[in-house]
């Protein structure tokens, strides 16, 4: 062979090299990256199944961010077709993997906007409340998401019960509702600690009130006997420590309400006519915890 059919059989190999380096791993998916320069293949040359797998591929390499631009170009480049649809539920997944929670929460909106009765609605729904609930250590004392994201989960509960999401949803709901009654405790105490009793008191009478089922309950009412006692309110204090005594007589929080009320010569019993008094009432009649 001469010098210049060596040449020519090089540039081939070059040519032959560059395609298959286009088509990516040896298979028929596009070029790495969401930016495409002049050089690689437009995505518009490629079937949705091969742009779809591309998607996977990029979720397999943990790059859920080019995983997203992938399932989005189905989406774009052919509606309507039940690659689309397949495409939209994992564009919201890999989203969510990204942690970039406000486009998950719109891409699985839109699935259930537009795929209201497939099989795959109920887990859109179960993304969209992750989408506020994968956020709730992030937003402080801000609780907005944290009512979002107990909303979203309500709604799996209610809509799909009998989803594979929805018992997962229920022991978020749970948890998400335990965090309220958290930072409710978190601001009674600081106020408590600072001597502004009264606004400590509204804090725990929440917890009392409206998140007796979380764990938080037997605490709020024994910081309701010391924001009472500090007031010189004995009768609220003293049916605060009943209320103790009767669901909560195995913790902490009893023993340290039945020394600070004993230790001042009075009785745990429910006294006179209070808004704890009358959950006393309630829990005597069984209509409470």
């Amino acid at each position: 062979m001469t010098s210049g059919g060596t040449r020519t059989g090089v540039v081939c190999a070059l040519v032959l090299a560059t395609a298959l380096s286009a088509c990516g791993n040896g298979s028929d998916r596009p070029t790495t990256g969401g930016i495409f320069s002049q050089e690689e293949i437009p995505l518009e040359t490629y079937s949705a199944q091969q742009i779809f797998e591309r998607g996977e591929y990029e979720l397999e390499r943990k790059k859920p961010d080019q995983a997203a631009f992938y399932f989005a170009e189905i989406e774009r480049l052919y509606p309507y077709s039940e690659w689309a649809k397949r495409a939209l539920i994992m564009q919201a997944f890999s989203y969510h993997r990204d942690k970039d929670y406000e486009n998950s929460r719109s891409a699985s909106q839109r699935f259930i906007d537009f795929y209201p009765d497939d099989d795959d609605a109920a887990y859109a729904q179960y993304l969209l409340a992750l989408s506020y609930y994968d956020q709730i250590d992030e937003v402080g004392r801000d609780q907005g998401l944290t009512f979002q994201a107990l909303q979203s989960l309500r709604q799996v509960i209610e809509r799909y019960p009998d989803s594979e999401y929805a018992k997962s949803a229920i022991l978020k709901f749970d948890l998400a509702f335990d965090h309220l009654a958290g930072k409710e405790m978190e601001i009674g105490r600081y106020y408590l600690k600072r001597g502004n009793y009264a606004a400590s008191i509204n804090r725990f009478r929440v917890v009392v009130e409206d998140f007796q089922t979380t764990s938080h309950t037997a605490e709020a009412l024994h910081r309701l006997v010391e924001g009472y006692l500090s007031l010189g309110l004995t009768q609220e204090a003293q049916t605060a420590g009943a209320i103790l005594g009767y669901n909560f007589r195995s913790t902490e929080w009893y023993e340290d309400s039945y020394k600070l009320l004993t230790g001042r010569g009075l009785e745990l019993e429910s006294a006179g006519d209070n808004w704890l008094s009358q959950i006393y009432r309630q829990m005597i009649q069984g209509r409470w915890l």
